[in-house]
């Protein structure tokens, strides 16, 4: 697959290998085992993330360009390998993290959906607040952890019984957020659910 961006800038992102990653979580390390940060979660068979890319000062830099400046033609970047590990992986139904609305007006696109399609929210999982008093990259692993249930599904949705559902979201840090997301989903009937984040 030939990135769209030059060689030199692409080296700079680093795969994170699944063989070796955290099971739960997809942290990169070098023994396949359950890493610092997943054994402080209650055990949860139902869900796992995968990661493909370790967040480095490169993948800051492209965060920083594409979610906080809103250059809108960086979504090209991890499309392609995003949409590939999509295509591996057997699941009923998809679905991206949503912005809430303020932010949707203020960066006109969902960073998440700006990979998968238009950059449009899907539309069926939402958020609960129509605002983000405290923005997620300034709070601490902390305050991340005592963030409340941001979501919740709309009133018209897919039947996600006996369903696996897979997550896509930017980045995985604590994972409060994704989990968050995952525990709707299976409260509403969901088997399993996988998460996919472009980084960790």
């Amino acid at each position: 697959m030939r990135p769209v961006v030059c060689s030199l800038c692409w080296q700079g992102f680093r795969p994170i290998d699944r063989q070796t990653a955290c099971p739960d979580c997809g942290r990169a390390q070098l023994q396949p085992q359950v890493c610092r940060d997943c054994r402080r979660w209650p055990t949860q068979t139902q869900f796992y993330n995968q990661a493909l890319f370790e967040y480095n000062s490169a993948m800051q830099a492209y965060f920083k360009a594409y979610k906080f400046q809103g250059d809108f033609r960086l979504r090209a970047v991890f499309q392609a390998r995003l949409k590939q590990t999509l295509s591996t992986i057997k699941a009923d139904v998809v679905v991206a993290i949503p912005v809430n609305p303020a932010t949707m007006q203020t960066r006109g696109f969902n960073q998440v959906t700006g990979w998968l399609a238009a950059g449009e929210n899907d539309g069926w999982l939402v958020t609960l607040a129509t605002t983000k008093a405290i923005k997620q990259a300034t709070k601490n692993r902390q305050d991340r952890l005592l963030t409340t249930q941001p979501f919740q599904l709309a009133a018209e949705h897919p039947d996600l019984t006996g369903k696996t559902v897979v997550i896509v979201d930017d980045v995985y840090t604590t994972g409060r957020t994704i989990r968050y997301a995952a525990m709707v989903m299976l409260e509403n009937g969901a088997k399993s659910v996988i998460g996919l984040t472009v980084a960790r």
